[in-house]
């Protein structure tokens, strides 16, 4: 069902649309950065020239950068179309952006952030992103919280990485761009705020190295693993 823009939501809309359209034109390599943004939109070249009104070959052609950089008008044009179609599939990639802006995350480290309005169980949750449980601690979460670990171990300061907790601590850290787990589970031990479950992406059970799994028996924290496609799970959670 699309998405009907309130008083509430337009203004912050306009301002996403304006940071996203402001990243393209600044970036070293605009066409990669249109890239990026189409898929996180996961909106193919061919629905984006239908949007735009021109062939295919032209969107191909400014992402490969076979066409110099578009300028801030033909920038904004293609930024408002991946809106207005996110919009008529029901406005979730947008909401999601929303709540990241909303919670003061600026870059890519976080990819998605909320806080539920009743308590969902654990299995639940682990269920709807195809996690396993290996270390199993908690039955019920809060939110969830989904974070580059790697770009966060780069921009974020303590401050910033207890942002991550949103309204509450009871609450599920899923962590992507991930070796062996130990990166997040030792900023979980070494800091006083404690999730109630971290989930490791994209690696396999035996990639997980045992020292994840003590942390995550001494401070209590459930843990867990899933390959499940990144841009799969983050359509998933909006159905949490």
């Amino acid at each position: 069902m699309p998405e009907q823009l309130t008083k509430d939501t337009k203004k912050p809309t306009e301002e996403l649309t304006q940071r996203i359209a402001g990243e393209v034109v600044l970036s070293d390599d605009a066409g990669a950065t249109l890239r990026k943004w189409r898929e996180d939109f996961n909106v193919s070249q061919s629905e984006l020239s239908d949007a735009l009104g021109v062939s295919n070959s032209v969107v191909s052609d400014y992402e490969s950068g076979r066409r110099s950089s578009p300028g801030i008008g033909v920038v904004r044009r293609i930024v408002e179309a991946l809106v207005e179609i996110d919009l008529r599939r029901g406005g979730e990639t947008l909401r999601r952006y929303r709540r990241i802006v909303g919670a003061g995350f600026e870059g890519g480290a976080v990819k998605d952030i909320r806080d539920y309005e009743t308590p969902v169980p654990l299995d639940e949750f682990h269920d709807t992103i195809d996690a396993r449980e290996i270390v199993g601690e908690r039955t019920e979460i809060k939110g969830h919280t989904v974070v580059d670990s790697m770009e966060a171990i780069r921009s974020f300061s303590g401050e910033e990485f207890a942002q991550l907790y949103g309204w509450s601590t009871e609450r599920a850290l899923v962590f992507t761009n991930i070796t062996r787990g130990e990166s997040p589970l030792v900023a979980v031990r070494v800091t006083s705020l404690k999730p109630s479950a971290v989930v490791l992406h994209g690696i396999s059970r035996g990639d997980i190295s045992r020292i994840s799994e003590e942390i995550a028996r001494l401070e209590g924290v459930s843990l867990s693993y899933t390959t499940k496609d990144m841009d799969e799970i983050l359509e998933s959670l909006g159905d949490v």
